[in-house]
């Protein structure tokens, strides 16, 4: 589906709507109340369509101060978290440059959350291991207050090395089977020599305790998988510091391409993608790459100016114009 209109016209707002309806919560902001319109009580997102030829039906309404409210099938669940496991949708948005461009903390959050994507079982490990790191590090200030003893450490020191240790082994396999499929997505767009890398390092009992003075000192743990990075070079430059703009675009393309596929793999249905101005420092040889290189067998939503942003002989199943009216922003497929 190609979805076209000028700039300001409320591309972004059908996708993200999209995103939302999908998996619960906005790709461009936390701040849920903002999703609200101003002077409305609520918001609320409805869609309709199948997965895995089965209809499915889902409702997210946010209501400031009240929380978030999610429907599968007109029955509640839980937690945003549940409408993902039934449902999977990968977004790209220029603000996605920061998998790149950002720190460390960025790519290791964009990361854990990827990791409940491809292993629903794990989705709680990175949580569960941010929680034990807070408890472990409240003893160490505790301790360093005069009002607790290294005794009452032990156990969250052996809760740390456990799931760090898991934490830090999920991510490794993980980047282990999206390099192959990102390299390739990368030189087909262009860059070459594309590498991903995150080298596993287990996390030990000894190790915590061999800096236990620097630990007190700074009341925080300062070893784990909470400092770890993911490694994205091309031909061995560090493309956070090295890479151009429009490198730096390809590598997010590449990376998500890649996730696409390993949960089509996984899953037996390929995620509903979502990409907003995706032709931006594109060359037209590049935009036909990228197209060629989307999941077959799913639907992809892509946000464009004008049709003419398509490379020569790409027809979209859909076209859908946006224009505004008024305050409205309206929607009309061709």
């Amino acid at each position: 589906m190609l979805v076209t209109g000028p700039n300001g016209a409320g591309k972004t707002n059908l996708l993200e709507a999209l995103h939302v309806g999908s998996q619960g919560f906005s790709p461009r902001t936390r701040a849920e109340p903002r999703l609200v319109r101003f002077g409305e009580p609520a918001a609320q997102v409805r869609l309709a369509g199948f997965e895995s030829g089965a209809p499915v039906e889902t409702e997210v309404t946010i209501v400031p101060r009240e929380g978030k409210r999610v429907r599968v099938n007109g029955a509640p669940v839980a937690s945003a978290e549940a409408l993902r496991a039934r449902l999977s949708a990968l977004v790209f948005t220029p603000e996605r440059l920061a998998i790149v461009k950002g720190g460390p903390l960025v790519r290791r959050t964009y990361v854990d959350r990827m990791l409940g994507r491809v292993f629903p079982s794990r989705a709680g490990l990175p949580a569960e291991y941010a929680r034990v790191l807070a408890q472990r590090n409240e003893a160490l200030r505790r301790i360093r207050a005069g009002v607790s003893t290294q005794e009452a450490l032990e156990p969250w020191t052996q809760r740390v090395a456990e799931l760090g240790t898991e934490l830090d082994s999920a991510r490794a396999e993980l980047i282990g089977l999206l390099e192959p499929g990102f390299a390739t997505n990368a030189e087909e767009l262009g860059l070459r020599g594309a590498t991903l890398a995150y080298e596993e390092q287990a996390v030990t009992t000894a190790g915590l305790e061999s800096r236990l003075e620097r630990d007190l000192e700074r009341g925080t743990t300062g070893l784990g998988p909470h400092l770890r990075d993911v490694e994205i070079q091309a031909r061995g430059r560090d493309l956070r510091g090295f890479g151009s703009q429009g490198e730096q675009r390809t590598t997010v393309l590449a990376l998500l391409l890649a996730e696409a596929a390993l949960l089509a793999d996984r899953r037996g249905s390929p995620p509903l993608l979502l990409l907003d101005d995706v032709f931006s420092e594109l060359d037209r040889e590049r935009r036909s790459s990228l197209l060629r290189r989307l999941p077959a067998g799913g639907q992809t939503l892509v946000t464009a100016t004008t049709t003419s942003a398509l490379p020569p002989g790409a027809t979209p199943d859909l076209v859908v114009t946006v224009r505004r009216e008024g305050d409205e922003s309206v929607a009309r497929a061709a």
